[in-house]
């Protein structure tokens, strides 16, 4: 019920005033049964513009932390994301992805639509990244089309580390339907996972018009935040009883 309320009364009218989002391709979004729309991922508001811009549901997969937040902002937070159909999922190990990994085949397999982001993260400079092998494993486990997904504008509405919206256009784009059955029998080869996946971000490429950067969007923010930190760390004070400056070691 809430997810319905979000989408026509709570929030959707909002968005739609403020930043006249378009959608096309909607003639790619099958009216019945499961697949996956995979997803660029520029902002947090993504998750908001994609459910409210096609007529079926589409049910995320999130991580744990908005389900386990404390005080009152973090029960808050966990009533809206469980009453709008998001299913937290815990990242943390290879036992905690094998169960997201399965959790996310029933979704599927109950016929509903399964919204992913295959790069795993938002972008931290708008160019799409390398996609993980989550999404190709699910679309080869639960034998379903991924439709990819382009988002425009959404990081002018919703900007790194922007605590408020902003309005702005939003183009929401669906692609053709990718069928992936015939690798029905290799689904488990780690070579056949590389290539449904980066078949996926190349038309994510081609439907966005964003440079594609073949790492991973985390590598990168991994790198950056420890550059920062680097950067940041005072610079010891030379040992004059030495007659030297100690070796630095990053921390």
């Amino acid at each position: 019920m809430l997810y319905w309320l979000a989408k026509y009364v709570l929030i959707g009218p909002l968005l739609r005033l403020t930043c006249r989002p378009r959608v096309g391709g909607l003639e790619n979004l099958p009216s019945t049964g499961p697949a996956i729309l995979a997803s660029n991922h520029l902002a947090v508001v993504d998750s908001f513009f994609l459910p409210m811009m096609v007529p079926r549901r589409v049910t995320f997969l999130a991580k744990s932390e908005y389900f386990t937040s404390p005080g009152l902002t973090g029960w808050l937070k966990k009533l809206f994301f469980a009453g709008v159909g998001q299913v937290p999922i815990d990242r943390s190990s290879a036992q905690a992805a094998e169960s997201a990994l399965h959790t996310g085949v029933q979704i599927l397999r109950s016929g509903r639509l399964l919204g992913i982001y295959p790069e795993g993260t938002r972008s931290p400079d708008g160019r799409l990244y390398k996609g993980k092998l989550g999404l190709a494993q699910l679309a080869l486990q639960a034998e379903v089309p991924v439709i990819p997904v382009a988002m425009v504008g959404t990081d002018r509405v919703n900007p790194i580390g922007s605590r408020m919206w902003r309005p702005a256009r939003v183009h929401v784009l669906l692609g053709q339907p990718l069928d992936f059955s015939r690798y029905a029998e290799q689904k488990d080869d780690r070579f056949v996972q590389r290539a449904v996946t980066d078949e996926v971000m190349d038309e994510l490429m081609q439907l966005s018009g964003q440079e594609y950067v073949d790492v991973y969007a985390a590598t990168l923010k991994d790198k950056t935040l420890k550059d920062k930190t680097l950067k940041d760390k005072p610079v010891a004070a030379p040992v004059e009883a030495a007659g030297r400056v100690p070796a630095s070691r990053a921390s």
